[in-house]
Order: structure tokens, then sequence, then C-alpha cells
């Protein structure tokens, strides 16, 4: 039986908000039936028979979540970081993305990510799978084995890519429904969401059967959104006002009982913006794959302003590294770029910005989740800082700040995901 109710001790940080860190040295963390009970200097009396698990010294921080990543890119990371986007996909992407269509391919180089991902300080992701319906359910599987929780998507797609990698309409709509029938319930941490791959991929016919889809099973939504100039020129909706009105008009684009993630909005129009705000998508940050395909640079600091729910991603391949620590130190450097560069009204982000899109940011997606607060669900991990030049200096947002540039997966100790220690 998983242990759900134990005391973690060490230093402690995790967002108050988006400005703030609460930081406690030497503190005590309460896991109590698989949510945090809160952060003390002094541990309540209620709970001295915990056991105590003692990490003195450590750094103990929420869970990261991937909001956007491809797990069958994985095998094929930074190769054609030298193309852009649509060239780079006809190169790389779709030949590697239809090798999954064998399940035992599949299998053995999904293992690999899932285990990159295990070992990392990220807890949680919303990933993509390939068109292949019986691929998708092994991912699944082994996220749900590695004691991962994740939101995985069946990817859909009936135009504009090679024979080899597309489905007619009526597949594509029918293999969805049968995956989702196949995995109703099977997986207890390891979630369905729809994922037309982008418009680009999919005709309007395709498009509005998974949108009935989304009605009938009132599933989450993930896409790309205004990525790169190349996609966004095709125009492939010419009704649609923008990118995002495509989507929405086929009951795609977040509002009531529709939870949506869209990757990217790098070239997000003021009316997009709008309608992302007022229909509450979310947007994954990627700032790596951004740069990597020559897409550009998210506004993050608009958004942000403008109160648009928010998190970071990967975006393995266009991303090479599936730590959230390195989309945070590039999600800085970026904004930075832009803000020197592009529009100096739209100051850099900051260490607080991008801890808190990391942890309470993407979080969000999956509910109470990326905080120590009372409520939240128990995603930490536990990590050892030593190797660093004399950390006994530092207090631990310095400490923090220096572990986003520097960390390495193997200085994760410890993780936990909704109170189970997978190591």
């Amino acid at each position: 039986m998983v242990q759900k109710n134990f005391v973690c001790k060490g230093d402690i940080c995790y967002s108050k908000d988006m400005k703030t860190l609460e930081t406690c040295k030497d503190g005590y963390l309460v896991c109590e039936n698989g949510v945090s009970a809160g952060v003390f200097a002094e541990l309540p009396e209620k709970y001295q028979d915990f056991p105590l698990l003692d990490y003195t010294g450590k750094l103990i921080l929420p869970g990261f979540t991937d909001l956007h990543v491809h797990a069958p890119q994985y095998r094929f990371r930074a190769l054609g970081m030298d193309l852009e986007l649509l060239e780079w996909l006809d190169t790389h992407t779709f030949p590697q993305e239809a090798k999954y269509v064998d399940t035992d391919f599949a299998r053995k180089n999904y293992a690999r990510f899932v285990e990159e991902m295990r070992k990392g300080p990220n807890t949680r992701g919303c990933i993509f799978g390939t068109i292949h319906r019986q691929s998708t359910e092994v991912l699944m599987e082994l996220l749900e084995e590695a004691g991962l929780c994740a939101m995985v998507g069946k990817v859909n797609m009936d135009r504009h890519s090679p024979d080899f990698l597309r489905e007619t309409t009526e597949e594509s709509a029918e293999e969805t429904i049968q995956w989702l029938a196949d995995v109703a319930d099977k997986f207890p941490h390891v979630k369905p969401i729809l994922t037309p791959r982008f418009l680009p991929s999919c005709t309007d016919e395709l498009l509005e059967k998974l949108g009935d889809i989304q009605k009938q099973h009132h599933l989450p939504v993930q896409s790309h959104l205004s990525e790169n100039r190349g996609e966004v020129a095709w125009e492939l909706f010419p009704k649609s006002k923008h990118y995002g009105d495509a989507y929405d008009s086929f009951g795609l684009f977040g509002g009531e009982n529709c939870p949506t993630i869209m990757a990217h909005c790098v070239l997000s129009s003021d009316d997009e913006i709008r309608l992302m705000k007022e229909r509450g998508v979310f947007i994954a940050h990627c700032p790596e794959s951004n740069t990597n395909l020559a897409s550009g640079i998210a506004p993050a600091r608009r958004y942000l302003t403008e109160g648009i729910p928010m998190g970071l991603g990967s975006d393995i391949a266009g991303g090479t590294r599936c730590s959230i620590f390195f989309a945070m130190a590039e999600a800085i450097r970026v904004s930075k770029l832009r803000w020197r560069l592009v529009d100096e009204s739209l100051a850099p982000l900051t260490i607080p910005e991008v801890f808190y899109l990391a942890t309470v940011g993407g979080g969000a997606f999956f509910g109470k989740v990326g905080s120590f607060a009372e409520g939240y669900e128990f995603d930490a991990f536990v990590l050892d800082d030593s190797r660093y030049d004399n950390p006994g200096e530092y207090d631990i947002a310095q400490r923090l700040e220096r572990v986003i540039y520097l960390t390495e997966d193997s200085e994760v100790l410890h993780k936990f995901v909704a109170g189970r220690q997978l190591f």
C-alpha cells in the first residue's frame, strides 16, 4: 500500500503568487492523504506521528508540468535544428512518427522518453502521441507504470502530410472513438486529451467530427496556434478571422467544458489574444523550440499582463531538453532579447515568474497542482545542489536561481506525484 501520510523536512520553496517566492529553511512539508497540508517552520503536534523524511540541507520544490511535448520525437531530438518548422516536419518529424505504427518499436522508444521524464523534475505532462491508436495506448500504459500524471493524445491529421502518415477523415474520427473506448477508466493517472495536430493537417470535416467527439466526451483539447510564419501564411481557413477563430468555429477553443492548451502563440493577433482570454485557453510557452525552428519569440510578458493562463513546454523535439528547468532559463533569455530588440514596453520575465509558470501556471491545467499551499495535490521533488560552489552562502531564493540554470537530472534525489513516492 502506498504511504500518503508523511512529512518532508528540508529547504522548501514554492510560489505564493506570480511575483513572490515562499521559502522556509529547515521547514516541514506535510502530505496528508496525497494532498499538501501546508508548510510549517515547526511541525504541528497533530502530524508528529507521521513518518519523517529528513532531507535537511536539500531543496524541496513543487513538481513541474510540461504543458507541451511530443513523445515520439524524443528519439530524434537535436536533429534538424537549422531548419524552419514546415521543412523540419517533412524532413524529420513525419518519417520518424510513421515508425510508431509498430507497437514493439513504440514500446521500446516510448520507454526511453518515459524514463527521462520519470527521473527529472517534471511530474506531469500534456503529451502528443502519433496517429496510431495502439501505440498511443502503449505510451499511456508506460506513463501509468512509471507513476506519472499525464494527459496523452492520439494525433489527428487527414491532409498535408505524407501518405505514410495520414488517415482519411473517417479513419481519424473512428480510430479516435475506438481509442477513447479502449482507454476509458483504464489508467487512474493518465487520461486522454483530444489532439488535432494543427490546422494545416486537419480538414473542416475532421475538425467538425472532433468537435462532436469533444462535446460527447467533454474532453480537454491540445494543439498548436500561430507558431511559425510559414504555417500562419498558409490561410487554409479563409472564412475565419484568425487561426484561433478557426478552432473556435468547431468548438475546440476553450470555453465551458472544453479546457484547451494552445502551444506557442508566437504570432497571435490582438483579436486572437482577446479570444484566448475570453475562452480561458491555456498557452504553452515553448521558448527553446521557437528559437530552434526560427518561429520567433512569444510575447509572454503580454500574456501574463492580460491574465491568460500559461505554462511552459519543452516541445520535444523542437526543444532538445525534457527538463522544464531548461525551459525556465530559456524563457528568461528570449524575453530579454524580445525586450531589447523588439518591444521595450514588455519587460523581461523574472525568476519568480518562470518558476510560477513551471509549477502553478502549467499545473493549473490539472487542477490544484504546482504549489505546497494547503489543498494542492502533493507533487514534489528533492534536489541536491551541493555540487555548486559554496551553496551555504546563498539563501533559498538564490539557490533556486542557480539550479534553474545549472541543474542536471541526476541531482533530483527523490520525487513524489500526487502523494506517491516514485524514488
